[in-house]
């Protein structure tokens, strides 16, 4: 009988056959009742102001409910545990569905209790997350924008730094042991693109490079007041550029491998100055020359002395015009007197050897000869538009090359770059 009446109980007799379930269910009731006007507490609060003392003990008040529920669950589970064998399956399975429906109704009156637990949860793992994966920590910034600045300019430097290192080049510092220095961009060891080449003592270089060698445009100034600006090709003057010699001296034209060469104008201190062409530095072929007592040549030249066929007037208002040798008169010409008087003939180390009378064929020949080298030397094609665009250039080459300069020396302050010893 005692089996059978086991058999057959109902959930009203389970419910009256524990008295200790019996006050447990009766506490979850009074908490359900509890739920329901704190629910609507906290709809009142949801509507109040951030800073409302209120809320925040409505908040802990949420948290100590959650926490007790949190204990009473436990303790029912430690009942269920240790009471397994006095209690049969269909118990069990009764306790585990009033269990449920509890959580579940609980849960669904404190659905921003569970919705903030959710956020917290999430942060929770967001933030070991990110720490696992070894990122910086970010600084925030209220009411001042210096640090984001700051933090913009450390990124577009790193940028900066990174597309140097991709291409190879950077700025530096080079010593060498007669005292010289380089301060500017490197490429693969050696000074490539902008940079200041100083002398000990003796002068300075700005511009461009490649290889290690003046290429480009560029400044280059000595101590004693000599200045070039133009153009260079493998560490040498090449191209067009103008040099300033410190006695008041200038060349302003073409250059090959380091020496006039072409067309150019060399003025000289005195106020002489020649027009024309030049080869290996001196010179050569058909030049135009204003001498400072104020005569004036002009036609063929060789090794830098007059020579060939040209016309020279003299500042007094004589002429000779016919063939000449190593500056001075030499073959067949024709020297006129400003009064209009002639001599004709045979010259030889500038006097006349062999009087001829006028306009005969071998001095007639030389005469025009002279005349047509003297319209050529005058009529030379000028390049002051090419210079001058050089000249251009240099000044922009030689700027960039300073900023290179401060760039390595301000790296080699911070421990950015290094330095060579040759």
């Amino acid at each position: 009988m005692e089996g059978q009446g086991k058999l057959t109980r109902s959930h009203s007799s389970l419910l009256r056959s524990s008295p200790t379930i019996r006050s447990s269910i009766q506490s979850l009731s009074s908490i359900a009742d509890m739920s329901d006007s704190d629910d609507l507490e906290r709809k009142v609060h949801r509507n109040s102001s951030y800073f409302n003392p209120t809320k925040t003990s409505s908040n802990t008040y949420n948290n100590t409910r959650f926490i007790s529920l949190l204990i009473f669950i436990t303790l029912i589970l430690i009942f269920i545990y240790f009471k397994t064998d006095e209690i049969s399956t269909s118990e069990n399975l009764l306790l585990a569905l009033i269990f449920i429906a509890v959580v579940l109704f609980y849960l669904g009156k404190n659905r921003d209790l569970l919705d903030r637990s959710k956020s917290l949860l999430r942060n929770l793992y967001r933030h070991k997350h990110t720490h696992r994966k070894g990122s910086k920590s970010v600084q925030w910034y209220i009411g001042d924008e210096s640090g984001e600045r700051d933090s913009e300019h450390r990124r577009k430097e790193e940028e900066e730094r990174k597309m140097m290192m991709i291409s190879g080049i950077k700025e530096g510092v080079e010593l060498y042991s007669n005292g010289d220095f380089y301060e500017g961009e490197f490429h693969k060891g050696k000074s490539n693109g902008s940079g200041v080449y100083n002398y000990f003592v003796n002068g300075r270089y700005e511009g461009d490079w490649v290889d290690g060698k003046y290429d480009g445009y560029g400044i280059e100034s000595w101590a004693r007041g000599s200045r070039y600006r133009g153009q260079y090709r493998a560490g040498l003057r090449h191209g067009f550029g103008v040099y300033r010699f410190y006695t008041g001296d200038t060349f302003a034209g073409e250059w090959f491998h380091g020496q006039y060469h072409g067309v150019g104008v060399q003025t000289c201190s005195d106020a002489s100055c020649y027009v024309g062409h030049f080869k290996f530095g001196v010179k050569h072929a058909l030049g135009c020359y204003h001498f400072r007592n104020g005569d004036r040549y002009a036609g063929e030249y060789f090794g830098d002395k007059i020579h060939g066929f040209g016309v020279y007037h003299f500042a007094n208002g004589h002429c000779y015009e016919g063939s000449w040798h190593e500056g001075r008169k030499q073959g067949f010409g024709m020297y006129t007197f400003r009064n209009g008087e002639a001599k004709c003939g045979e010259w030889d180390s500038g006097s006349l050897k062999t009087p001829l009378p006028s306009l005969t064929d071998s001095v007639l020949r030389a005469v025009q000869a002279a005349r047509k080298a003297s319209e050529n030397a005058i009529n030379i094609r000028r390049v002051d538009e090419q210079v001058n665009k050089a000249v251009m250039a240099a000044n922009r080459a030689a700027t960039a090359a300073r900023v290179a300069a401060v760039k390595a020396v301000q790296n080699r302050m911070d421990g950015k770059s290094y330095d060579t010893y040759v």
